[in-house]
């Protein structure tokens, strides 16, 4: 089982590299600031340049993916509104394309099989970076756009009461590239005394949402998780939030995203970022999406500078280089996880195992 996921992932890997000619061809002679190469920023605008006519697309359908932070399923019919009006405000039908990866959102983006996403706060970067991903909004209410904290959950039964207490235990990290669920906690938890890897066992989750089921069930000590992914989870009534204790939490980050590739036609570019910005949430989707009723703009320049903070504190450039290492350590969580649900749960196998099924192989963001 364990041999087959990693050939999946590698072959997977293997296609991230296989490019169309045009977004593997060196942009030549132009400023390119973290941008990988193929992708131009000569506005320094750290973001990806239209390039000129010949190699701009202008698609007859629209695929949409948002990132796959809790169930994949779960989001194609949270989204379904949003799919619909995009069909009729655009002209163009517009479909949801289910990823199981942050990885596979980020090769489907650079492939150009994704014309639209709702990237994670983290992988946003390496979206931008490696697949000319051009953020333009993130979801918010009528008082500005949403934002969330890490939190560090524990169960409310356990003696765990700072982070000094974690020492020793085990801690449900989400994925290596993941802002909340990875990278914040690497760059703060050591000025507060607590060295990851070193002072706690991590063992990555593959997901907010199994983070917070598995220290629910007692499989981890402790997670840090995204709070507006927790706070669903609780108004949802997946969890009980008086069965948890938050013993820290972080100063606000921006939530996903709304990006589109960058090589899209420029009148459809501005009549997309126009339909997300006049569109206000069916109930049904408020309720879903933590209140939030609309889209606000947002640019990475701006708005993904602490997040770059993050990264820069830890060492962790948003490089095609490190992409390929933490995907590596990604698709190596996601095998173990898959042969410890495929084996017969011992007393001492069932700690490491997570709540939930995890998501099939995919490539690997």
């Amino acid at each position: 089982m364990r041999e087959t996921l990693l050939a999946t992932a590698a072959a997977g890997l293997i296609a991230l590299a296989a490019l169309p000619a045009a977004a593997q061809a060196p942009a030549a002679g132009c400023f390119r600031g973290t941008l990988d190469e193929g992708y131009c920023d000569e506005n320094r605008d750290m973001v990806a340049d239209t390039p000129d006519a010949a190699r701009q697309r202008d698609p007859s359908t629209l695929v949409f993916a948002y990132t796959p932070v809790e169930d994949p399923a779960l989001y194609a019919s949270q989204f379904r509104p949003l799919i619909d009006h995009l069909t009729r405000c655009t002209g163009k039908r517009t479909v949801y394309f289910q990823v199981t990866s942050n990885a596979a959102q980020v090769e489907a983006m650079r492939s150009g099989r994704l014309h639209i996403a709702g990237f994670s706060t983290g992988p946003t970067a390496f979206a931008v970076n490696l697949a000319g991903a051009v953020p333009f909004a993130v979801k918010g209410g009528p008082d500005g756009f949403e934002s969330y904290r890490v939190l560090m959950l524990v169960r409310a039964d356990s003696p765990y009461r700072t982070l000094a207490d974690l020492k020793g235990k085990r801690v449900a990290h989400t994925s290596a590239t993941s802002n909340s669920g990875n990278l914040a906690p690497r760059a703060f938890f050591p000025g507060l005394g607590l060295n990851p890897d070193a002072d706690y066992r991590v063992l990555y989750s593959g997901g907010h949402d199994r983070s917070v089921m598995g220290v629910s069930a007692g499989d981890y000590d402790a997670a840090p998780v995204a709070s507006d992914v927790y706070s669903r989870m609780v108004a949802r009534g997946q969890v009980k939030g008086e069965n948890f204790r938050v013993i820290w939490q972080s100063d606000p980050f921006p939530t996903s995203s709304f990006a589109m590739a960058h090589d899209l036609r420029p009148e459809l570019q501005a009549k997309i970022r126009q339909c997300f910005l006049d569109y206000r949430f069916p109930e049904a989707m408020v309720r879903d999406l933590g209140g939030n009723d609309r889209f606000w703009p947002a640019t990475y320049a701006e708005q993904w500078a602490p997040v770059r903070a993050v990264a820069d504190a830890v060492n962790a450039p948003y490089s095609r280089a490190a992409f390929d290492e933490e995907s590596r350590k990604e698709l190596e969580a996601e095998a173990r996880r898959n042969a410890a649900q495929s084996a017969p749960r011992t007393q001492e196998a069932a700690p490491h195992a997570t709540p939930q099924a995890a998501s099939p192989a995919a490539p690997r963001p």
